[in-house]
């Protein structure tokens, strides 16, 4: 059986794209973080609740999530006799310039799916083996040296991203039955995407929701797992991050993140992505 070793690596090393099928025999701890790139996550074993943004997802054998390069999410792996066993396809944003390129935007179901705060569907028993039988051919491929294996396992990702874009338009909402979700924490994330750079204290969101400071703090926490300062700080991070990516300079990404101190932004910044803007810039 293909299987890699998992690492808590959250940087691409390829450029393109990478696949990874792990399997961990017992629970294993995975912090919140966010990644430079797109994210799809085939869930095949195990016991295991995904949050994203403030939603929780009970998952089942065979769910999919789709995340984008903005998106804080984190699964909680409990014990369970079945090991913690998924498939991870990591999408750089170059796999889909070359795309674009021939008129094609693959990613507009992840951003869907990031416009209605939803990030998971179920395909049926004939989607799901469809997209088995691809991942089995990428395996097969990346296992071994032939000629033109690169080639064929290259084709099988970008297959895999079609099959898995045509289903996500053909699901139903019967999944949303196993969400963990408040209406009120998902006004509240949704307002923090859309005012990132302007005043998110808690006195601010607490009146401008009409809520208690204290209970829109425990609620957030129960909902998010993060702190209102955490999610705020790791969203305005991401936002500068992906700023820095489209060929802003770092002071435009500061300022225009809401952070009010460049020094602290810049320490910030090397807390959470291991690397200063200038270095995140160069590599």
């Amino acid at each position: 059986m293909y299987i890699d070793e998992f690492t808590q690596r959250q940087i691409m090393n390829e450029r393109f794209y990478e696949y990874h099928h792990y399997r961990n025999e017992g629970p294993i701890t995975i912090d919140f973080h966010q990644h430079a790139f797109y994210e799809i996550y085939i869930f095949i074993s195990g016991d295991v609740n995904y949050t994203i943004e403030g939603r929780t997802y009970k998952l089942r054998p065979g769910d999919i999530l789709l995340t984008n390069n903005s998106d804080i999410h984190r699964p909680e792996i409990m014990p369970s006799q079945s090991p913690y066993e998924r498939i991870v396809i990591w999408l750089n944003n170059s796999f889909f310039n070359g795309l674009l390129d021939i008129g094609e935007d693959l990613t507009t179901c992840f951003q869907d799916a990031s416009n209605r705060n939803y990030r998971l569907f179920r395909p049926n028993e004939a989607q799901l083996l469809k997209i088995q039988n691809i991942c089995h051919t990428i395996e097969q491929e990346r296992s071994h040296n032939k000629l033109g294996s690169r080639i064929m396992a290259y084709s099988s990702i970008m297959e895999i991203l079609v099959l898995i874009s045509r289903v996500y338009y053909e699901i139903s909402d019967s999944a949303r039955h196993g969400v963990t979700e408040n209406k009120q924490i998902n006004q509240i994330v949704s307002y923090i995407n859309n005012h990132f750079s302007e005043d998110l204290s808690l006195e601010c969101l607490a009146d401008q929701f009409y809520l208690s400071k204290y209970y829109l703090s425990h609620r957030f926490k129960q909902f998010t797992g993060l702190s209102l300062y955490q999610f705020i700080m790791k969203k305005r991070l991401t936002i500068a991050r992906n700023m820095l990516m489209g060929g802003k300079n770092v002071t435009e990404a500061c300022t225009e993140c809401g952070f009010n101190d460049y020094s602290n932004f810049l320490k910030a910044f090397k807390r959470e992505f291991g690397e200063k803007p200038s270095e995140f810039i160069k590599r």
